[in-house]
C-alpha cells in the first residue's frame, strides 16, 4: 500500500514518526505553512521557517523513504498580526522554489477583514506563480466560513480545480462537492473526523477529488489516521483500486497541477543538507 499524506506539519513531529510513517505504507506528504502556537513576531521568524520547510524537512523525511513537498503561505490566524503583513511581499520569491506545489494554508480562522485580504491576495499570488491552492476552513461557525471561502474564490477568479478546501465534515462536504473544488477531510483523535465516519462519506460521495489527511501537528494528533483510513476502506468492500486512489492517486492530481512533484527516485539517494551525494538510510 502506498499513501501520500497531503496535509501534514511535521515540523511538529519527532524524527521516530517518520520511521512509523514508512513502515505504514506513507511514501509522500505536502506540508503546509501553519500557526506554531506561539504568535511569531516579525516577518523573519517566518522566512526561518519557510527555508526550514524547504531544506531540513525534506532532507529529514529523505531519510527514511519519504517525498517531503512543502504549500506555502500566511496563514489565516496569523494574518491578524500586523507584524506580519510584511510575509506577503517575500511570498513570491518562495513560491519559485522546486519543492513547493501549493500556496497554502490560506483562508479563515475568525472570518475577520485582515483574514480576508490576505486571502484574495495569496489567490493572486497563486494565479502568479501558478500553483494550486490549500484553503483552510475556520473550526468555528465552519458552514459559514465555508461559503464565504467559495465566495472569495469564485469572486478571484480560481478555477475550482486549482482549489483544495480542507478541514471538511459532513456539514460541509455537500457546498464543496458542488462547487467543483477538491475535498480535503482532516482524520484526528477526537476532534475533526474519524475513520468510520470518513468512510461513511466515501460511500455516499463518492471517491473523486477526496484528499484524505492526518493534518497531524503540535497538538493531539496521530500521523498514521491515514492508514486507518486506508484499513477501514478495504475492511467496508472498497477495493485496493479505490483506496489507492484517495490514498495515492488523488493527491497526486491534485498537487501534480505545479508541475513540481517529485516522487521518484528514491529520495533517500541524492544531495544532504551539505551538498554532498549520499546514499541515506
Amino acid at each position: 500500500m502506498r499513501i501520500f499524506d497531503p496535509h501534514i506539519h511535521m515540523t511538529s513531529r519527532t524524527t521516530d514518526d517518520y520511521q512509523r510513517m514508512h513502515d505504514a505504507g506513507v511514501r509522500a506528504v505536502v506540508e503546509p505553512a501553519f500557526w506554531l502556537g506561539q504568535p511569531r513576531t516579525s516577518v523573519g521568524s517566518f522566512l526561518d521557517y519557510f527555508d526550514a520547510l524547504l531544506g531540513w524537512e525534506p532532507y529529514r523525511a529523505a531519510q527514511y523513504g519519504i517525498h517531503h513537498h512543502c504549500a506555502l503561505a500566511l496563514n489565516p490566524k496569523e494574518a491578524n498580526d500586523p507584524r506580519c503583513a510584511g510575509v506577503l511581499a517575500e511570498l513570491p520569491r518562495y513560491l519559485l522554489k522546486d519543492s513547493v506545489v501549493a500556496v497554502g494554508e490560506v483562508g479563515y480562522d475568525s472570518m475577520t477583514a485582515e483574514e480576508e485580504r490576505a486571502f484574495e491576495a495569496q489567490l493572486a499570488l497563486a494565479r502568479e506563480a501558478d500553483l494550486p491552492v490549500l484553503v483552510h476552513t475556520p473550526h468555528r461557525d465552519k458552514a459559514a466560513g465555508v461559503r464565504r471561502t467559495l465566495h472569495v474564490v469564485r469572486d478571484a477568479g480560481t478555477p475550482p480545480e486549482r482549489v483544495l478546501i480542507d478541514h471538511l465534515n459532513e456539514v460541509t462536504v455537500g457546498m464543496v462537492a458542488d462547487s467543483g473544488c477538491w475535498m480535503g477531510f482532516s482524520i484526528y483523535p477526537d476532534t475533526k473526523m474519524d475513520p468510520d465516519r470518513m468512510v461513511a462519506l466515501l460511500k455516499e460521495y463518492g471517491t473523486d477529488r477526496v484528499l484524505v489527511n492526518s493534518a497531524a501537528d503540535w497538538g493531539r494528533s496521530d500521523p498514521l489516521k491515514t492508514r486507518e483510513v486506508a484499513d477501514v476502506m478495504l475492511a467496508t468492500g472498497f477495493g485496493e483500486d479505490e483506496v489507492d486512489r484517495v490514498l495515492w492517486r488523488n493527491p497526486v492530481a491534485f498537487y501534480g497541477q505545479s508541475g513540481r512533484l517529485d516522487l521518484d527516485p528514491d529520495p533517500r539517494v541524492g544531495p544532504d543538507h551539505a551538498g554532498n551525494t549520499i546514499k541515506r538510510g
